[in-house]
């Protein structure tokens, strides 16, 4: 990758992620995703979409003994991916592919859990950005309804489904999830009290059953508005962004 780099902590400095200074950068989306991603060690996990690895690399660091494979179409990326999985000491295979388009040995594997941050916006409703790796990773290329079959593909019986997305996009993501996942949730993300929901957690799992749940909204932040410099988030959120700590769906 020939533009500049920046070298950023995540949980603490438990992740320390290379990525572009001015291109896609990681915020909170991928740690919160990691975090909600119901994984026990000795499982198998698979990520689309990886980026420089944000993702997969929060949740190996809380899950320990996994079976990571990620995939990322951007060649740059993709070396990024690398970069930092040796350099967060971890086990991640990355697989540089069209997520449409999967390598035979990757399209044999099944999957416990299969998560993935897709681009947030349509591509042919915006301008392009400036750096083509931005534009990638946030101008939709692939539709949704793909992102979720694959997905669906390698997951094993009973596998879970997990994505983040912009909660405008949460009819698009169930029409797509429900022929080929059951049991369908969704965790609104709300970032203060009084607000729309503007992120979705959204999980299926292969062959559930259960009744959809749409859950009471997380709350991000405390307060009405930000009224103060520095952090505001709620504990449960903080927890999960500095400490590590899991984010799961509720149980009821």
């Amino acid at each position: 990758m020939s533009q500049a780099l920046t070298k950023n902590a995540f949980l603490n400095g438990r992740v320390q992620l290379w990525q572009p200074r001015d291109g896609y950068r990681a915020g909170v989306d991928p740690v919160l995703l990691a975090a909600s991603i119901p994984a026990k060690p000795g499982e198998r996990v698979l990520e689309l979409g990886c980026g420089a690895g944000a993702a997969f690399l929060c949740l190996c660091k809380r899950v320990d003994d996994l079976t990571c494979d990620a995939v990322e179409i951007q060649a740059d990326y993709a070396a990024l991916a690398r970069k930092n999985v040796q350099e967060n000491d971890v086990d991640v295979t990355i697989w540089e592919a069209d997520l449409a388009a999967l390598p035979e040995d990757l399209r044999q594997g099944q999957f416990d859990h299969v998560f993935a941050n897709p681009p947030y916006f349509d591509r042919a409703a915006g301008t392009l950005a400036q750096d083509l790796g931005r534009d990638f990773a946030r101008g939709e290329l692939t539709p949704l309804s793909t992102w979720v079959s694959v997905a669906a593909k390698r997951l094993a019986p009973k596998g879970t489904a997990t994505f983040v997305h912009r909660a405008e996009k949460m009819p698009e993501l169930l029409s797509a999830m429900m022929p080929v996942l059951g049991s369908l949730e969704v965790l609104p993300l709300q970032a203060r009290a009084g607000r729309a929901a503007g992120l979705v957690l959204v999980r299926g799992r292969k062959g559930g059953r259960g009744a959809f749940k749409l859950h009471a909204p997380l709350l991000m932040h405390e307060g009405a508005e930000h009224l103060r410099d520095g952090e505001s988030y709620t504990p449960q959120v903080r927890a999960a962004l500095r400490e590590g700590a899991p984010l799961p769906f509720p149980e009821k």
